[in-house]
Formats: C-alpha cells, sequence, structure tokens
C-alpha cells in the first residue's frame, strides 16, 4: 500500500465542484454580457452574474491553493508528486498556447483567406456581388456593411502606448528570472525586491493597457462591434489582458509567500510555476505585438 512518502492522495474535497460552479456561473455571465452588449441593453444583468462567478472562483483558488500549502507544510509530498505537479503545469500551458494558437489561427483565417474572398478575389464572386464595391484591406477601416458594422476611425499605433508595454513585460522577464536565481541562492532580500519589482511591471502594463482601450473606445471608435478588426483585436489583446491580470495575481500571492518565509532550495515549485505562468504570458504578448499591432 502506498504512503505519503511515495504518493499523496488527499482526502475527499468540496474544492472540485466549487470551482465547477464558478466557472459556469462565470461563463454565463459572460455570455449574458456579450449579448446584451450587442442588443444595446443598457440594464444588463451579465456583469453582476459575471463578477459573482468571479467570486465564486476567487473563493475556490483561495481555499484550494491554501490547503495545497498546508499539505506541503507538512511534508506529505514527494518527489513523485513533485514531478506530478510538474507534469500538470506544462500540460496546462501547453493548453494556454493551443487557445492561443486559435485566435492566432483566425486572426490569419481573417487576414489571407475569408478577407480577400469577401473583396472578390478568386473564385468567389458571391460575395462581390453582395458588396460590389467592398476592397478588402488590413486593417479593415471599410466594412462591407458599415450599418450593421461601423469601421473604426483608426487604429492604434504600435508604437506607443504597445511598444511601452512590450519593454514592460519583457523587463518583467528579466526580474522574475533575477528573482528566481536569488531565490536558488537563498539570497531572500534580493528576491523580495526583483519579485516585488515584477508585480510592479505587471500591474503598470494594466494600466496602459487601461488607457488603450478607453482610447480605442472614445476616440477611434474602435470596438467589438466595429467589424472583424475590432473583434479579433479585442479578442488577443483581452484575452491576454486577461492572462497578465491572472499571472499578477499568482505573482503577488508568491510574493506575500516568499516574506512569511515559504520556499527554499528544495522546495520552491510554486515560485517556478509561476514563472512558468508569467514566460508564457510574455512570449504570447511578443506574438501579438507583431501580428496585431505591426504587421
Amino acid at each position: 500500500m502506498a504512503t505519503h512518502e511515495t504518493y499523496y492522495v488527499p482526502a475527499q474535497s468540496k474544492w472540485p465542484i466549487i470551482a465547477t460552479v464558478g466557472m459556469l456561473v462565470t461563463v454565463v455571465g459572460l455570455g449574458i454580457w456579450f449579448n446584451d452588449l450587442k442588443a444595446a441593453r443598457a440594464d444588463s444583468h451579465g456583469p453582476w452574474v459575471f463578477f459573482a462567478g468571479s467570486l465564486v472562483l476567487a473563493y475556490m483558488l483561495f481555499g484550494w491553493f491554501g490547503a495545497v500549502i498546508k499539505e506541503s507544510h507538512a511534508g506529505l509530498y514527494s518527489p513523485q508528486m513533485d514531478r506530478s505537479f510538474r507534469w500538470g503545469m506544462t500540460w496546462f500551458i501547453f493548453s494556454e498556447v493551443m487557445f492561443f494558437i486559435a485566435f492566432f489561427g483566425a486572426l490569419f483565417y481573417v487576414r489571407h483567406l475569408s478577407g480577400p474572398w469577401l473583396g472578390g478575389d478568386g473564385a468567389k464572386g458571391l460575395a462581390n456581388m453582395l458588396w460590389p464595391g467592398f476592397e478588402f484591406t488590413w486593417p479593415l477601416l471599410n466594412t462591407p456593411d458599415p450599418k450593421l458594422y461601423p469601421a473604426p476611425k483608426g487604429i492604434i499605433s504600435p508604437w506607443g502606448l504597445p511598444l511601452l508595454n512590450t519593454v514592460l513585460l519583457v523587463s518583467s522577464s528579466v526580474t522574475i528570472t533575477i528573482a528566481h536565481h536569488a531565490l536558488k541562492k537563498g539570497h531572500r532580500g534580493a528576491l523580495k525586491i526583483w519579485l516585488a519589482l515584477t508585480v510592479l511591471l505587471g500591474c503598470a502594463f494594466l494600466g496602459f493597457q487601461a488607457e488603450e482601450y478607453i482610447h480605442a473606445y472614445k476616440e477611434l471608435g474602435l470596438t467589438l462591434g466595429s467589424g472583424v478588426y475590432g473583434a479579433t483585436f479585442f479578442m488577443l489583446t483581452g484575452f491576454h489582458g486577461a492572462h497578465v491580470t491572472i499571472g499578477t495575481v499568482i505573482l503577488f500571492v508568491m510574493l506575500m509567500r516568499v516574506m512569511r518565509g515559504h520556499f527554499n532550495n528544495e522546495h520552491q515549485f510554486g515560485f517556478e510555476a509561476a514563472s512558468w505562468y508569467w514566460h508564457f504570458v510574455d512570449v504570447v504578448w511578443i506574438g501579438l505585438f507583431v501580428f496585431v499591432y505591426v504587421l
């Protein structure tokens, strides 16, 4: 019979059920919110449902990960369990990579296949019959049906806030790496400073992205409803911003744990997993900056 020295099997837990309920409520709220935005309803209950689900998820994460931390400090995790955690995090990041590849694929399809077809290229003459005066260009500032999908007045320049955010995220990859090396060498003071700086860089990125969104909506008319360019722009940058938000929260939790004396040379996977996730977020942003803003 296996013991916790070989592989720890926890007791029955309520957290998976709470996680399922939280994710269901969050997604339902998001769906209601988006549909009401399309219908121009000002009294939508979608945001409230969405934030209620988010609170349930926050409660679940706090409780579930708190239980994992307690089990780790109780010495219940073996090297085999550590390998399981590493494989789990690896597959999770792989699933996130596939998630963003799907959106990048949609962007490629619109720019190089469906968009030119709507403009009458190739053998797709029916589209040209529907919109005889439409010429496809990217970014799409002239939609086939301006009444249904009003085109934006302009696009976000890549050499302003997007470039600044690129510098911030690349710098944050450097600071989290320095913090990781400080942890391995037992330099707790340097670890706290560089990890705190990484959290600040993540918060700065989110602040500048919020400023960019306000500029896009209020001054450029660039919204989710302004044609396929606006839809792909906000789906890619918005989901990435959500990942940066999650990553910043994770790093802040790591900072609080460091302040309490957690992690050492032998037991530091929680910190490593957070750094893996943050590096993934940074790499995705570089792809976004090149394919969404520049090209």
